[in-house]
């Protein structure tokens, strides 16, 4: 039997807003390492190891490095090469921050904090640091905290988009869509090819019921990147709102594929197949 049309909505709505928000406040892809195979290859790395061979004693060689093996998901080798930068140079704050980042993507939240920590008694002015300690505080569920360090990043006018970004998790998670929509288009201004604040705002925008402009964000959130689950799953929430069940299906289906542990692509694809077999 089909569910009336109200009670579709409604459920539909909530999928939405609890999948959306779920997805941008817990997978925190804008201060995680992606793996960049350029620049994390073998070559690259072989390139700054020669450099360093040349001049051993100079700690931005072993910070450039780390870098590259942090891109590559080789961790360890780049907290080995954050930890000499650190002891060739003490205040060397940028490392600190970098190996902030490194310990984050392990999980270490404390030894995250106190890297960050350290950078901006270092550097009081490191927007980079601020943006990564407000991220730690944010998912620790400490959100005053985190929004008065993306604050203090945004006061420094930084460019680095990821301060908007997060900025614009939290009020869209406080249900401030119209000031989480101005943040995540900053953001996308900063970065117009990055993925996540497209979806960001597309949330928000789905919120609002606007759904045009939700479903052109989820749209070219999957152009810029069609391997992020959260992009089709959204889109498919949006082919749902509009009664499209069949599309629905295979977005959500797609979204499944690229990860098949996304609980609202698993929901989605339960919910649109049992529809979809109604009609």
């Amino acid at each position: 039997m089909r569910a009336p049309a109200r009670v579709l909505r409604t459920m539909v709505i909530s999928a939405m807003l609890t999948a959306g928000v779920a997805a941008c406040g817990t997978t925190d892809t804008t201060d995680t390492i992606r793996i960049n195979k350029e620049q994390g290859s073998d070559q690259n790395i072989a390139s700054l190891t020669a450099v360093i061979n040349s001049n051993p004693s100079d700690p931005e060689g072993y910070n450039t490095r780390g870098s590259a093996y942090g891109r590559a998901g080789q961790f360890g080798d780049a907290l080995d090469d954050f930890n000499r930068a650190i002891e060739l140079n003490p205040r060397f704050y940028q490392a600190y921050a970098n190996r902030g980042l490194i310990y984050r993507n392990q999980g270490k939240a404390e030894l995250a904090l106190a890297d960050y920590n350290t950078a901006l008694q270092l550097s009081p002015r490191y927007d980079v640091a601020f943006i990564g300690r407000g991220n730690i505080y944010r998912q620790a569920g400490q959100f005053d905290a985190a929004m008065n360090d993306y604050n203090r990043a945004i006061g420094l006018d930084t460019t680095d988009p990821r301060a908007y970004h997060n900025r614009g998790l939290i009020y869209q998670r406080r249900g401030n869509h119209a000031k989480a929509i101005e943040d995540f288009s900053t953001a996308i201004s900063l970065s117009p090819n990055s993925a996540e604040p497209y979806n960001g705002r597309g949330i928000s925008y789905a919120a609002l019921n606007d759904n045009d402009n939700a479903f052109a964000d989820f749209n070219t959130a999957i152009t810029l990147d069609g391997n992020l689950a959260e992009s089709w799953a959204n889109q498919a929430l949006i082919y749902e709102r509009q009664g499209n069940l069949k599309k629905a299906y295979r977005s959500y289906a797609q979204a499944l594929k690229l990860d098949p542990k996304y609980q609202p692509a698993m929901d989605g694809v339960a919910r649109t197949r049992t529809a979809t077999a109604a009609n």
